[in-house]
């Protein structure tokens, strides 16, 4: 196993390794350490890896930011490298992608939309993650996060163990206020904005999560230098369903062909 280390900086964060920076940013609920498996293979590819806890989430419980702030505490935190998000990782990573193209080297995201753009669909939005902050602060981490992971979006992934328990070190302030500040029924819709992004950027989505395939899809032709990548047998939290294809995926993009196989 890699040796972790503090990284300074305005969000906890862990680095690992020597080389080339790359740095992993989880989705809602999570923690950076729900990227350490894929964070690790990468160590012993000569990359630095760097994972990260948003705020809202695990060391960074107390902070509060929006996505456009986040995506300053971010760039502050972990600096220039290639960047990976999944999910609100991802929504913060084309925030910083765009604030501070000259940090982004390489983008991948997955399993995250640049917004919503119709305007009555963005405040049903907003109104329900609303609702969900409160429904945190209402019954606790712990019964919030197997309500939150029973939805079909997550395809019947079962969390393990270690998972689980990660998940439940967030508290219930530091989950509702991530909600209100950066869901994405707050989110300005970036879609017209993709253009402006000068670095390659990659594009997944797990194969059974339909609604972000088509989000997915759009991204990377969308992207001057974008890709698609599905991830087969996968819904919305393809990378602890799929590893191994996640890591493929990022390896093409950052290293040219795989030496894994996709099937």
């Amino acid at each position: 196993m890699a040796e972790w280390r503090a990284l300074a900086g305005p969000l906890a964060a862990r680095v690992a390794g020597r080389g080339r920076r790359l740095v992993f940013v989880h989705g809602f609920t999570q923690t950076g350490a729900s990227w350490v498996p894929i964070a690790e293979h990468f160590v012993q590819r000569g990359h630095e890896v760097v994972v990260v806890d948003l705020p809202g989430h695990g060391g960074s419980a107390t902070v509060r930011a929006d996505l456009r702030r986040t995506a300053d505490l971010l760039a502050t935190t972990a600096g220039p490298g290639a960047y990976v998000g999944y999910s609100l990782g991802g929504r913060v990573c084309l925030h910083l992608a765009l604030m501070y193209p000259h940090v982004v080297e390489h983008l991948a995201v997955l399993g995250a939309t640049p917004g919503i753009d119709d305007d009555d669909e963005r405040a049903a939005r907003r109104t329900a993650d609303e609702a969900l902050a409160v429904r945190i602060l209402d019954i606790g981490v712990e019964r919030f996060i197997d309500e939150w992971t029973a939805q079909p979006l997550f395809g019947g992934h079962v969390l393990t163990t270690e998972d689980r328990s990660d998940r439940c070190r967030n508290t219930a302030s530091g989950l509702a206020s991530s909600l209100r500040l950066s869901g994405t029924g707050t989110q300005v819709p970036l879609w017209d904005r993709l253009k402006e992004l000068n670095m390659p950027v990659l594009a997944m989505a797990g194969d059974r999560d339909e609604k972000f395939v088509a989000i997915a899809e759009r991204v990377g032709a969308s992207a001057p230098h974008g890709t698609f990548g599905a991830i087969h047998d996968a819904a919305h939290a393809a990378h602890l369903q799929q590893p191994m294809q996640v890591i493929t995926r990022l390896e093409r993009a950052l290293h040219g062909p795989a030496r894994l196989p996709l099937d």
